[in-house]
C-alpha cells in the first residue's frame, strides 16, 4: 500500500503541492503576525476554551487545509473517473479497492502532515519572535503535551471531515463540484452566523466524521464488481 501511496505522490507532482503548502504556511504566518497583536487585546474572552490567538490559527489553518483536501480529492481520485483514465488503472493485477485506498490515503496522509506542519511553524514562530514583535504569545502552551495532541487530533479531524466531498464528485464526475463541496464544508465547520457557529460542535464533529466515514466506504463498496462509466 505504502509503495502505491508513493507512486500516486509521483504521479500527481507532489513537489507541487509541497511548494503550495509552504506559499500557503507562510502567508497564514504573515496574516497571524499582523492579528497577533490584536487578538492578544482580546485573551479574557475565551473561544471554546481556547484563547482568540490559539482559536484564530486553528480557523484560519483549517479553513485552508479542508479546501486543499477538496482540491488534492478532486485531483487525485475525482479527475480519474472524470477523464475516464481510471478504466486503465482498473486493468491492472491489482484489487480495484487497494488502488481507491491509495488515492484516498495519498491525500489524507499529506494534507493531515500539512496541516500539523503549519501549526506547529505558527504556533513556534509566534512564541520565538515575542521578543521583537510585542507578542507575548502566553496563550500559547506550547511546551505543554496536551497542546500538541490537540493539534494533532483536530487536523486528523478536520481532513477526515473533508471526505465528505468526495462523494459528491464522484456522484457528478466533476471535480469542481468536489471543490465547491469543500467549500461548503467550510462554510459549515468554521464559519458563523453572528454570534451563532458550530465551530469545534464535538457532536457536530463527530457526526461530520461518521459521514465522512459512510462516503469513503460508499466509494469503496462493490468497486471490484461495479462497472465503471
Amino acid at each position: 500500500m505504502l509503495k502505491l501511496i508513493i507512486l500516486e505522490w509521483k504521479k500527481n507532482n507532489i513537489w507541487k503541492y509541497i511548494r503550495n503548502t509552504a506559499i500557503t504556511t507562510t502567508v497564514l504566518l504573515l496574516l497571524m503576525l499582523t492579528a497577533a497583536e490584536e487578538l492578544e487585546t482580546a485573551e479574557t474572552v475565551q473561544s471554546y476554551g481556547k484563547s482568540m490567538l490559539d482559536a484564530s490559527v486553528g480557523l484560519f489553518v483549517h479553513m485552508t487545509y479542508i479546501v486543499f483536501t477538496g482540491v488534492m480529492i478532486a485531483a487525485y481520485i475525482v479527475s480519474a473517473y472524470e477523464k475516464k483514465t481510471i478504466n486503465l488503472m482498473y486493468s491492472y493485477p491489482i484489487k480495484r479497492s487497494k488502488i481507491i485506498f491509495s488515492k484516498i490515503g495519498a491525500v489524507w496522509l499529506f494534507n493531515f502532515a500539512a496541516m500539523v506542519v503549519s501549526k506547529a511553524v505558527i504556533y513556534l514562530v509566534l512564541t520565538a519572535s515575542k521578543s521583537f514583535t510585542g507578542i507575548s504569545a502566553a496563550s500559547l502552551f506550547v511546551w505543554e503535551p496536551s497542546f500538541w495532541l490537540d493539534a494533532v487530533l483536530s487536523s486528523a479531524a478536520m481532513v477526515s471531515i473533508s471526505f465528505i466531498a468526495l462523494p459528491v464528485g464522484l456522484k457528478m464526475r466533476s471535480s469542481k463540484a468536489a471543490v465547491v463541496a469543500s467549500v461548503i464544508i467550510v462554510c459549515f465547520t468554521q464559519g458563523g452566523i453572528g454570534s451563532a457557529t458550530l465551530v469545534n460542535n464535538m457532536p457536530f464533529y463527530t457526526a461530520l466524521f461518521v459521514v465522512a466515514v459512510v462516503s469513503v466506504y460508499l466509494t469503496v463498496w462493490r468497486v471490484e464488481t461495479r462497472d465503471v462509466m
